[in-house]
């Protein structure tokens, strides 16, 4: 027996399907590749007003007193992981020269400066900041920095150098700093 209602239902079904299919042609349609043509204008035809080629290599025996980051040049900054501080595999040789220049700078004192990145509460984030500048400080005077000249600081998520919420931004502001203190 004819149902007029199964012929309703499919009907319905047939419009719902034809509907959606339009609405996903017509989202798709606007992803293809723009082009975009550069005005004469704009083109550089002098190679010289671009200027001299810089290289983006640092020579650390160059940078005596630039920073990176709030640290004191030529040391690093040590960066970490999300919710940590331990001391990472790529980061020992950071914190080896640092000891080396410690070590071979007897007026100077550093404070490390422990930081985070502004996700987590503010105590949290003090508390995890302060774990981290005794991480580098123990792992210093392991290297044979002596402890009296090494004092520690938590800034938390005080004194970020990125205030972006992506990955890049966290992973600059997860870090400390070895800021020299003169005696």
């Amino acid at each position: 027996m004819y149902n007029r209602g199964d012929d309703m239902q499919l009907n319905t079904k047939t419009f719902l399907a034809v509907c959606m299919t339009c609405l996903m042609v017509m989202a798709l349609s606007g992803c293809g590749d723009k082009k975009t043509s550069t005005p004469e204008s704009a083109e550089i035809t002098d190679p010289e007003a671009l200027g001299p080629m810089e290289s983006l290599e640092t020579d650390i025996s160059e940078s005596e007193g630039i920073m990176e980051g709030r640290t004191s040049g030529p040391m690093l900054p040590v960066y970490f992981d999300f919710d940590s501080s331990t001391i990472a595999t790529d980061q020992i040789g950071r914190l080896e020269g640092n000891a080396d220049f410690i070590k071979s700078n007897k007026d100077i004192t550093i404070r490390i400066e422990g930081n985070c990145d502004s996700r987590g509460t503010s105590e949290y984030n003090l508390a995890l900041g302060e774990r981290r500048a005794l991480s580098a400080k123990n792992y210093l005077i392991n290297l044979g920095v002596e402890p009296v000249r090494l004092s520690t600081i938590s800034w938390g998520e005080e004194k970020l150098l990125l205030f972006g919420h992506d990955e890049l931004s966290w992973a600059q502001n997860r870090r400390d700093d070895f800021v020299i203190m003169k005696k």
